[in-house]
């Protein structure tokens, strides 16, 4: 018997076990944050949260990201071609950082978030425990994909600093926010607990 069926909901915030209100909804007694049954209209919300995510992907890795203007020359450079220029001068470790944190890392998201609305919305009653553990580890490395953003913003104040040149973010960056910021935003609407929903329908049957 599941936690649903004793008439108990577990805090999204601190994880605190308690019993839920009649009313539906109330408030966590240990962290005060809102709690429900469900989180409300979790899978559409999600779902236009990532399309969204998805249509900004396509810029974000068509247009440059930064552009470099020095000495009268200027050159722009999207993720992929920055991930290029980084190994051929040597820099492969960073260049791997970049290519995973900011070119893998996004995809594999938004792949295994359309992995598990899906799953959820044709009611699978497979490997519940794995799916779970999956949008555990979503909600884990989302954050890193932030990382191509922040090298170009620390590029930017060494290259200002020495003086050398002017970096200026582009449009792909602007792009690239969108989509991790969408991306997080749809991990975190998309409420979990509905990986399991089906099993105890069926069970009520």
């Amino acid at each position: 018997m599941r936690a649903r069926q004793l008439g108990l909901t577990g805090c999204a915030t601190c994880g605190l076990l308690q019993k839920l209100p009649a009313q539906g909804h109330g408030h966590c007694p240990r962290c005060g944050s809102a709690v429900r049954l469900r989180k409300t209209d979790s899978l559409r919300v999600t779902w236009a949260l990532l399309i969204t995510a998805i249509i900004a992907y396509l810029p974000a890795n068509l247009y440059p990201v930064m552009t470099v203007v020095s000495l009268g020359r200027t050159q722009s450079d999207t993720i992929v071609s920055g991930v290029y220029y980084l190994l051929v001068h040597g820099d492969w470790p960073l260049a791997l950082i970049v290519f995973v944190a900011s070119v893998l890392v996004p995809l594999l998201k938004i792949a295994a978030l359309l992995y598990l609305l899906l799953s959820v919305q044709r009611r699978s009653a497979w490997r519940k425990a794995q799916r779970t553990r999956l949008y555990r580890l979503i909600e884990l490395v989302g954050r890193w994909s932030m990382v191509d953003i922040f090298v170009v913003a620390l590029l930017a104040a060494l290259v200002h600093a020495g003086a050398l040149a002017t970096i200026l973010p582009g449009p792909g960056a602007l792009a690239f926010t969108a989509v991790v910021i969408l991306s997080m935003l749809a991990a975190l609407s998309f409420d979990p607990r509905l990986i399991w929903d089906h099993e105890e329908s069926h069970a009520r049957a």
